[in-house]
């Protein structure tokens, strides 16, 4: 088993308003760079998530996780905004559109609760996330 050296990921705890609207800017766009071994860096080697209601831990899942996911949401569309924060905690509400292989669009609203370790790698992801069908000429979140 190899061990890991693991480099600051900045900005690191404990959160200013700044550095806390970076690290979820910094989220935003790796996420709509829709690439599961990239987004998965950001987070700790064994992070641990609750989305919706499947939990995953370590990179490997949520590699897998991402995969699937943007494998069904074509399209895929995201906006974060921070909600609050504090210490090493960020708290972000979101809305992303995407549609399905036969066309139908959809509009997803959640919140996400994170937790970072002193390396500022993400160690909990907690979302909750609830779809809102939509007409393609509702869209809201377009490139």
């Amino acid at each position: 088993m190899t061990t890991e050296i693991r480099k600051p990921r900045h900005p690191l705890p404990p959160f200013t308003a700044e550095t806390a609207a970076q690290k979820v800017q910094a989220a935003e766009d790796a996420w709509n760079g829709k690439n599961p071994e990239k987004v998965s860096m950001a987070y700790s080697p064994d992070s641990v998530w609750r989305n919706r209601a499947e939990f995953l831990k370590g990179r490997a899942e949520i590699q897998a996780f991402l995969t699937r996911k943007w494998e069904k949401e074509l399209d895929y569309k995201l906006k974060k905004t921070l909600w609050s924060y504090t210490d090493n905690r960020i708290a972000v509400t979101f809305t992303y559109e995407w549609h399905d292989d036969a066309g139908n669009w959809y509009r997803s609203h959640g919140n996400e609760l994170w937790e970072f370790d002193e390396l500022g790698y993400m160690q909990t992801r907690i979302a909750s996330i609830n779809d809102q069908p939509i007409a393609e000429n509702e869209r809201e979140l377009i490139s």
